[in-house]
Parts: C-alpha cells; structure tokens; sequence
C-alpha cells in the first residue's frame, strides 16, 4: 500500500512546529527553561505567539515536541508486529529501536540534564509517559481478546511506559533495558551474586 503524498500546507505546518520546537530546546539548553519566554521563543522561530500556541499547548510541550509520534509507534509495536511475535517482544524490539537511538543524541546529557534539573519539566516528563497508558493497554488488550479496561494490560503498559525514566542514567542502557523486558516476560526472581 503506498501512502499519500504530503500536501505543502502539512509540510509547511511541520516544518513551522519543527522551527519552534528546535528554538525552544536551543534557548533551553542554553539559559535554561525558567529563563526563556514563550514570545523569546516565537521571536526565534519567526512566528507569533498565536503560531506557538497553535502547535503547542504549553512551554512544557515544547520540550516534548515528538510525544503523539511516540504513542503512535507504541500502538503501532503492539498491532503490526510480525506474526508468531509477543506483544512483549515487539515493544521490547521497539523501545530498543526507537528510544535507545533517541537516548543516543548528542545532546541527550545536555537535554537530560535540563529535564531533571526542572520541577515543571520533569513532572510533565510522567505524565506525558503515563497518559499513553490507555490507548497502549487498549492495543494490547485488543490483541489479548480482553476487555480495554483488563488489569494485567493496563499493568503491562504502564510497565513498559516507565521503561525511560527506569533506565534513565544507567551506564548500559540496552543491557538496562533487557532486564526490564525480562522482568515483565518472565517475572521478577532473586538472584544471588
């Protein structure tokens, strides 16, 4: 199936949202997130307030200027993944993919810093995580046969969700990774060293 071409206008309300949301993270990173504007950051990107506001609820969504991408390709880990695959699996497969090659940024230190280094941040940094609990559990229960609001699934999701703030730091992040995935595929045991 081949998808359609994008329009101008698509391509030019994302390249405008790519502006602001680059403007913001550069004024960030370099006076920190208190001391930036909302108008310094429109003054940057070359468009008004209103254009901000258009593309972005908020300075914290900004920062996060990727997060319905991130949902989309959780959702989409759950439903297209090859056949014979386990749900588990193929979220595995897609946060190493995905979120490790994002981790792996030149400017994840400095970015990291910023989001740890700023209430507002990271407190957004949860519960932006978190609100893709329900329409990742509904993925996964859809692929279980169970009903959206089944336990086991919500639990799974939000594991999985929690996957970046729980790796976060780790010297191996793909070793800190496995074993998170390992835990939620075959259960937590005690090992003695």
């Amino acid at each position: 199936m081949t998808e359609a071409p994008i329009g101008r206008r698509e391509r030019k309300k994302a390249a405008t949202r790519q502006a602001i949301a680059d403007a913001a993270v550069r004024l960030f990173l370099e006076r920190g997130y208190d001391q930036v504007s909302i108008r310094e950051i429109a003054d940057a990107a070359d468009v008004s307030t209103t254009t901000l506001f258009k593309h972005f609820s908020g300075k914290e969504a900004l920062v996060f200027d990727q997060e319905q991408d991130v949902e989309a390709g959780l959702v989409a880990a759950v439903r297209e993944r090859v056949p014979g695959q386990g749900v588990v699996e193929a979220l595995r497969q897609h946060v190493l993919a995905r979120w490790l090659a994002f981790v792996e940024h030149p400017q994840m230190d400095e970015f990291s810093a910023l989001v740890r280094s700023t209430p507002a941040l990271r407190a957004y940094s949860e519960r932006m995580w978190t609100r893709h609990t329900d329409r990742l559990a509904a993925a996964i229960a859809d692929e279980a046969g169970v009903p959206h609001d089944d336990l086991a699934c919500a639990t799974l999701a939000r594991f999985v969700l929690q996957v970046p703030a729980l790796t976060d730091g780790r010297p191996d992040q793909r070793a800190a990774v496995g074993t998170v995935f390992d835990i939620l595929e075959h259960g937590w045991t005690l090992t003695s060293s």
